[in-house]
């Protein structure tokens, strides 16, 4: 059992391989190689010192020989270019998104067609395929039968990937399946150039002492997903037998990972609650009209029975998303918050 995870030392790429890793194992097989395709390693990442590990650094696209030197059972296509970024510069996002994806879907056509195994093709794929059209505006809950109609160069990217993946499931070329992926917050670590980075940054800066900037309305609706809850999500997607019955990938290929609504407000109100008055106010509310734009026309409430089919279940609510990035990110905070009910111990340190 060979696996390859693209973007693999992103955060999210990280956070599947330190899952696998534990259990060395994909539905029960033992893994034989896991490997870590990244434009970046970090160096003393504990994940590439895993004697289970092969590293693949470099441009995909270049490096998809040495990717495919072996034979793949797996691929799990995390590596993108994100929202703002692909808003900003079109080029960068069909390149990094569209041109890689298909060189990746042809690199697996290829090695069926010689007789290896179809690989198993897992893409993370993303709310932001969905808009409110003018013409067409979303329902008041959003399910897969939804059409999606994005209103982000990001959101297109992301749905013309999604039909390349069922097109080549279609062929017999690969196993194809996709996970659309909520918001995740909160997202450890320094801030990126997705638009929806705030709703991990509003939680994370102050936490650590720093200040934030809210760029939405608190009423903003949001639908958000923990990274705990999201990994579950690709790998229960990943694992997941085709047919019909509880556990199994029904029907067609999108699956909408389990979606927590919550609006900004609240979870402002969250930390205030859990860390005190001098943390929530190290937010500013300075709305940005591009960033409303794209974060506004996704989606915040979603039917998530598909999910559930699979044994997923949206976060309890943000109060645990919060404490969870506490329990797992405590180093990185400044504040001295219960990881129980109970307030904030101390402000901030300067």
């Amino acid at each position: 059992m060979r696996i390859v995870i693209t973007g693999g030392f992103g955060f999210l790429g990280r956070q599947v391989a330190g899952a696998l890793l534990t259990t060395r194992t994909f539905r029960g097989t033992p893994m034989e190689r896991l490997v870590l395709a990244d434009r970046f390693v970090p160096s003393g990442s504990p994940e590439a010192a895993d004697p289970l590990v092969d590293v693949v650094q470099g441009d995909l696209v270049d490096r998809l020989d040495e990717v495919f030197a072996e034979p793949v059972d797996v691929l799990i296509h995390l590596a993108s270019a994100v929202s703002a970024e692909c808003e900003a510069d079109f080029d960068l996002g069909m390149s990094a998104n569209v041109d890689t994806t298909r060189a990746l879907l042809e690199a697996a056509r290829a090695q069926s067609a010689a007789g290896g195994p179809t690989p198993r093709v897992v893409f993370s794929s993303s709310v932001a395929v969905y808009g409110s059209d003018p013409a067409l505006p979303l329902p008041p809950v959003v399910s897969e039968s939804t059409l999606p109609t994005p209103r982000s160069s990001y959101g297109v990217q992301k749905f013309v990937c999604e039909q390349l993946v069922a097109e080549y499931t279609r062929r017999g070329f690969v196993d194809g399946r996709v996970a659309r992926l909520m918001t995740v917050s909160v997202r450890p670590g320094k801030p990126n150039a997705a638009a929806s980075g705030f709703l991990s940054g509003i939680i994370r800066e102050p936490l650590a002492g720093l200040p934030a900037t809210c760029p939405v309305d608190p009423a903003q609706r949001v639908a958000l997903a923990s990274p705990r809850c999201t990994v579950e999500g690709i790998l229960r997607v990943a694992e997941a037998e085709r047919g019909s019955g509880p556990g199994r990938l029904q029907g067609g290929i999108p699956v909408n990972l389990p979606g927590l609504t919550v609006s900004v407000a609240e979870m402002l109100d969250t930390l205030r609650r859990l860390a005190g008055d001098a943390v929530a106010d190290l937010v500013t509310i300075a709305p940005d009209r591009d960033v409303e734009a794209i974060v506004g026309s996704w989606p915040a409430v979603f039917d998530n029975a598909r999910a559930a089919a699979l044994g997923l279940r949206p976060d309890a609510g943000f109060e645990s998303v919060v404490r969870e990035y506490l329990a797992d990110h405590g180093d990185a905070v400044v504040v001295d918050v219960p990881l129980t009910a109970g307030t904030a111990q101390a402000a901030p340190i300067d």
